[in-house]
């Protein structure tokens, strides 16, 4: 593995662990093996590696994880929206769960630049969300996207907190958001 990628794996880790703000760059270039000039040397700032750590956290949590999780899981779409949930309880129950670092990230920074960027990866969340909605035929698919956040997100406060049955009773929450909505699914 290359310095750059030791840098940005090292501080993915550490962030996810103990937060931005907790994690300094020695942290990071010492558990990574590096210089601090080569640490600099591919990230200016420690947020230009705090943006790159949240691009590599989109990649790995939403693209490579929750969205094929998700598919693999549910036949349709509104299947897939509830499976959200099944994958989450999964994850609730691992020893290291440490919570949605991009939400965390965005609570605890005051940078106006990774919040932007904070923003932007909910936002691609809600779009896969919309599309699941869209396709599983729903009367507004932006509303229910929201609706399916605001509960994905509690369930991970509320595992973080200790209550690793959070998963299956948002679920549970989500349901009834379903079965309020037209059964009709649209094709594509």
């Amino acid at each position: 593995m290359d310095a750059r990628a030791r840098v940005l794996t090292t501080a993915y880790s550490l962030f996810c662990r103990q937060g931005v703000q907790a994690t300094g760059i020695d942290r990071i270039v010492a558990e990574a093996g590096v210089a601090k000039m080569t640490l600099y040397r591919h990230f200016r700032s420690k947020d230009e590696l705090v943006l790159a750590v949240l691009d590599l956290r989109e990649e790995l949590w939403l693209n490579r994880w929750l969205i094929p999780e998700a598919q693999r899981r549910g036949r349709t779409a509104s299947e897939q929206l509830l499976a959200i949930f099944d994958v989450f309880d999964d994850w609730f129950q691992q020893p290291d769960y440490e919570g949605c670092l991009i939400n965390n990230i965005l609570l605890e920074s005051r940078d106006r630049q990774i919040q932007a960027a904070c923003t932007a990866k909910r936002d691609n969340v809600l779009a896969f969300l919309r599309s699941l909605a869209h396709r599983a035929g729903v009367r507004d698919p932006d509303v229910l996207a929201r609706q399916w956040q605001i509960i994905m997100t509690g369930a991970m406060v509320a595992a973080a907190g200790g209550d690793l049955g959070a998963a299956r009773r948002a679920r549970d929450v989500a349901s009834v958001l379903l079965e309020q909505e037209p059964t009709g699914a649209v094709s594509g």
